[in-house]
């Protein structure tokens, strides 16, 4: 037997034997990859963190003195850029935060103000009804008269109220400690994210040197040349759909707040930001942001967060079906149908990050399905890819009409010519 089918045959054994052994350990193998991806979160966080950065990245690094050759430019370029592209995120996250906060504030202290007035109006409305209707006063007024305090057992009541106030003391105590506990670990989580994309950022070239090298030592040309197309197209329909959907959201939050200006709607700014935030998670978010933005505008006046509804449905037509389609829905190339299905499904799985990256993992898979189909339909029969060819068939009667154009003028040139050598 060969060496390559030995080792083939080999791998297939390994493979099934634990495959056999995880089926039959369920339980235990599921414990074990759940505290796998628990002690890996931060890893695979800091590598979404860098690819996000690394759009940025880029883009500073075209600009950071191109045209230099010198030492200096060689070796600031990279922690300069890498700088930059966090200081950026920051100040977009401060500048969001700065619009939305004062304004949630505001409408928190407007719903508290407004707590004790309507208390007092629902008392007096109570009182102003039992005086309507007296047979309803003395029916609460016998059912407190046959109240005996005497038939009361006090020595029980306390006991009762002394367990629930224990038990609301425990699970208060519980609760903050896991607040705490989970706070501290997202922070430590979110730390050593950024730590490690900053070290894949600033060392990304030796990384994917060693990365090209590991492949074409372990892995076969035809291989190569499959995984670096599959990661090549992953790579534009990500790019292209997060440029995308930025750009998307900020149309959508700049329409929502002039809109809003125009129509003299209180919150513009907020409601504008937050409109905008929230739409960068595909199809639903845009919703998000409007129920929390319409609640706000409620506090302070029903009718003008009505007005706000009914205008902000009208921008998300024009966004679901002019914007959308043309700014995001054609870079990463997948139809409505598909995109809504990602989203369900990546939210129902992943929640909110789900959502986001759910549409261009679909994108990806739906292309590469598409190109393996076509390839398969040429290698199977010649005449199917052609059947798209059809339409430009209009197009060969335009081209001789150019073509004549140029063959009548160089005639006259050559009469002259021949007078001359006459």
């Amino acid at each position: 037997m060969d060496k390559k089918e030995f080792r083939k045959y080999l791998i297939i054994a390994v493979l099934a034997i634990i495959v056999c052994f995880a089926v039959q350990n369920l339980s235990l193998f599921t414990k074990g990859v759940s505290v796998l991806l628990t002690a890996m979160y931060p890893l695979v966080l800091g590598c979404v963190f860098a690819y996000l950065f690394n759009i940025i990245l880029n883009s500073l690094e075209r600009h950071y003195f191109p045209k230099s050759q010198g030492k200096a430019a060689a070796l600031t370029r990279r922690p300069v850029c890498v700088g930059l592209s966090f200081l950026i995120v920051i100040l977009i996250i401060a500048l969001v935060l700065n619009i939305v906060i004062p304004e949630l504030i505001r409408a928190v202290k407007l719903v508290t103000a407004g707590i004790p007035p309507l208390a007092v109006r629902c008392s007096d409305f109570l009182v102003a009804k039992f005086k309507e209707y007296p047979e309803i006063q003395a029916q609460i007024t016998e059912a407190l008269s046959q109240f005996d305090p005497k038939e009361i057992d006090w020595a029980a009541l306390t006991a009762k109220i002394t367990g629930v106030l224990q038990t609301g003391v425990v699970g208060i105590i519980s609760s903050a400690v896991g607040i705490v506990g989970a706070v501290t670990d997202t922070v430590t989580n979110i730390v050593l994210a950024l730590i490690f994309a900053v070290y894949l950022l600033i060392r990304k070239d030796t990384l994917i040197r060693d990365a090209k090298r590991a492949q074409n030592v372990y892995f076969s040309e035809k291989t190569n040349r499959r995984l670096g197309h599959v990661l090549d197209t992953a790579h534009q329909t990500f790019r292209s759909f997060i440029i995308g959907q930025f750009v998307e959201a900020l149309i959508l939050g700049s329409l929502c707040f002039i809109g809003m200006k125009i129509l003299q709607l209180p919150y513009a700014a907020m409601s504008g930001t937050l409109v905008g935030v929230t739409a960068l998670i595909p199809i639903v978010g845009a919703f998000i942001g409007a129920g929390v933005s319409a609640f706000i505008i409620f506090t302070e006046n029903p009718m003008q967060a009505l007005i706000f509804l009914i205008f902000l449905i009208i921008l998300q037509q024009i966004e679901g079906n002019i914007i959308y389609p043309k700014v995001v829905g054609n870079s990463v190339g997948l139809p409505g149908i598909w995109v809504l299905a990602a989203v369900t499904l990546g939210g129902g799985l992943f929640g909110i990050l789900g959502m986001i990256l759910g549409v261009p993992l679909a994108a990806t898979v739906y292309k590469l399905f598409f190109e393996s189909l076509e390839a398969k339909e040429s290698a199977a029969g010649g005449k199917l890819p052609e059947k798209p060819k059809a339409p430009p068939e209009t197009v060969p009667p335009k081209a001789p009409q150019k073509q004549e154009a140029p063959a009548k003028q160089p005639q006259p040139k050559a009469k002259k010519r021949s007078k001359k050598k006459k």
